[in-house]
């Protein structure tokens, strides 16, 4: 019996098509395209293709879109791939970064890393602190904080004494007021991160340890 190279699977939210990442390119090009006009679909659905670890160039990618919208049910919403491109890979090495910056960070002032930056002073208002990965204040925050730039939603803000204007996580804002009372009553050794649904919640640092278990990269100690 031939092996299928195409597993179609639906959730609530459409249909994944898992590829084999094995078999030769062509051959999975025309199973889909026999799948694909097989059907059987009422309406229009939407479909994750997902590659594991076979690497389509972006060529490629275009035809398996073709292919799965050609019948004009189908909409692909996202292609997912185990593979790292180039790019990807230097933007996550990138964000491993540590840099320090040792001052205040003064009213207009901006202070940008790719990576996790470390401020060993105080950020008053209107200085503005920007990382594609996590922010940690060792003073007072009174500013605005952007960590996650570009699209990390596990980044995280620590502060000494958090009271920012702005706390902005990836693609998430808030802008500080008194409705923040957890915030407002715990000003000190407090963290910014984005909870299970993706909102912006608040914590005290000693959390971050069971929020985000891989910050802990510490190998000593006991």
């Amino acid at each position: 019996m031939k092996k299928s190279y195409v597993h179609i699977k639906g959730t609530k939210n459409g249909l994944v098509l898992r590829l084999d990442d094995q078999c030769a390119y062509s051959e999975l090009v025309e199973e889909l395209e026999r799948k694909i006009l097989e059907g059987g679909i009422d309406g229009k659905v939407e479909v994750q293709l997902h590659l594991g670890n076979r690497y389509c160039t972006d060529v490629q990618k275009q035809q398996l879109i073709r292919v799965v919208q050609d019948t004009g049910k189908m909409l692909v919403s996202k292609i997912q791939s185990d593979v790292l491109s180039i790019e990807e890979s230097n933007k996550r090495i990138s964000q491993q970064k540590c840099e320090t910056y040792v001052g205040i960070v003064r009213s207009g002032q901006v202070v940008c890393s790719s990576g996790d930056v470390v401020v060993i002073g105080d950020v008053n208002p209107n200085g503005r602190i920007e990382a594609g990965g996590n922010i940690y204040v060792l003073g007072k925050l009174k500013g605005i904080a952007h960590a996650g730039v570009g699209g990390n939603e596990g980044a995280v803000i620590t502060a000494a004494y958090f009271a920012p204007t702005h706390v902005l996580i990836a693609d998430k804002l808030e802008i500080m007021s008194n409705e923040q009372r957890f915030v407002l009553k715990h000003r000190e050794q407090l963290c910014a991160y984005l909870n299970s649904e993706g909102e912006i919640s608040y914590g005290h640092v000693q959390e971050i340890r069971k929020l985000r278990p891989c910050l802990n990269t510490f190998k000593g100690g006991s």
